[in-house]
């Protein structure tokens, strides 16, 4: 550049494995050797994929409780020229994770921000879910206190797209009876450990995983939590039979389909069938 400007460095939002130390691009790799500096939530986490790699590139911690200072050193060095890496513990930066203050400053002064698309435990556990693809919610991780969290869920009781959560292995049982109160026989789908050796899909409604796990001695790992999409208000318009085909359609079974309708409509389950045989009588 003419007139003696300096040139910024990049700061680059680099996607880094969930679980599987395999699961890294070729670019992320490149990126993380070629930066001047990256920036981790817990340099000793991230120190195991720059040893996989043969990453010796100098690594400094950026989390919640140095933030705001970090923030500021990273955004001089990135002015002086320098490439910045930032990854989380697992997954792609920012979602659930620290970086937005960084992300803002940098674009602010004018830095370039460029993403290096990574593996994402939403998404992975989306795909293989079961639920419906077509439209989602990701509400990152529910409130820990439990009458904020009924709140938050009762909030998208309507909401016509699949619901998706991080959770604490310790509050997962509370969680799914909060999830029963708010939505009744929904179908949920509980992903633990992705893509790790003990990787597990549970899938029913919020009762029937609860009594999975309560059944164990102790509920381990990272945990997303997916729960069915729900009826809209035409849906409730429509006629019973059809209405129970599409909660059968999300994954229910009949009987906790015709369970939902009842629910939804304030009325019995025996009234529900009752109809529906009458109908195709």
């Amino acid at each position: 550049m003419s007139g003696g400007e300096a040139l910024t460095g990049t700061l680059y939002l680099v996607g880094t494995p969930i679980g599987n130390l395999e699961d890294i691009t070729f670019r992320a790799v490149r990126i993380l050797k070629e930066a001047d500096i990256i920036a981790c939530e817990d340099t000793r986490q991230t120190r195991k994929l720059l040893d996989r790699y043969g990453i010796s590139t100098p690594a400094v911690s950026y989390h919640e409780h140095n933030e705001a200072e970090r923030s500021r050193e990273l955004i001089a060095k990135l002015l002086g020229g320098a490439s910045v890496a930032l990854v989380s513990d697992a997954g792609m930066p920012l979602v659930s994770d620290p970086g937005y203050t960084l992300v803002r400053a940098a674009i602010e002064h004018g830095v370039r921000v460029e993403a290096v698309p990574g593996p994402s435990a939403l998404l992975t556990a989306l795909a293989a879910s079961g639920l419906p693809t077509d439209s989602f919610h990701f509400g990152g991780f529910l409130p820990a206190k439990s009458g904020q969290r009924l709140k938050a869920l009762e909030a998208l009781k309507d909401e016509p797209a699949t619901l998706i959560f991080y959770e604490a292995p310790h509050r997962i049982l509370d969680t799914l009876d909060a999830i029963e109160q708010a939505f009744g026989p929904r179908p949920v789908v509980v992903a633990r450990e992705l893509t790790k050796l003990h990787e597990e899909f549970l899938r029913g409604t919020a009762s029937e995983i609860r009594a999975t796990l309560a059944a164990r001695t102790s509920v381990k790992g990272e945990i997303t939590l997916l729960i069915g999409k729900g009826a809209t208000a035409v849906a409730d318009q429509t006629p019973l039979g059809v209405a129970v085909e599409s909660f059968v359609g999300q994954g229910l079974s009949r009987m906790d389909a015709i369970k939902a309708v009842a629910h939804r409509r304030g009325m019995s389950k025996r009234e529900v069938y009752k109809e529906i045989e009458k109908l195709k009588g």
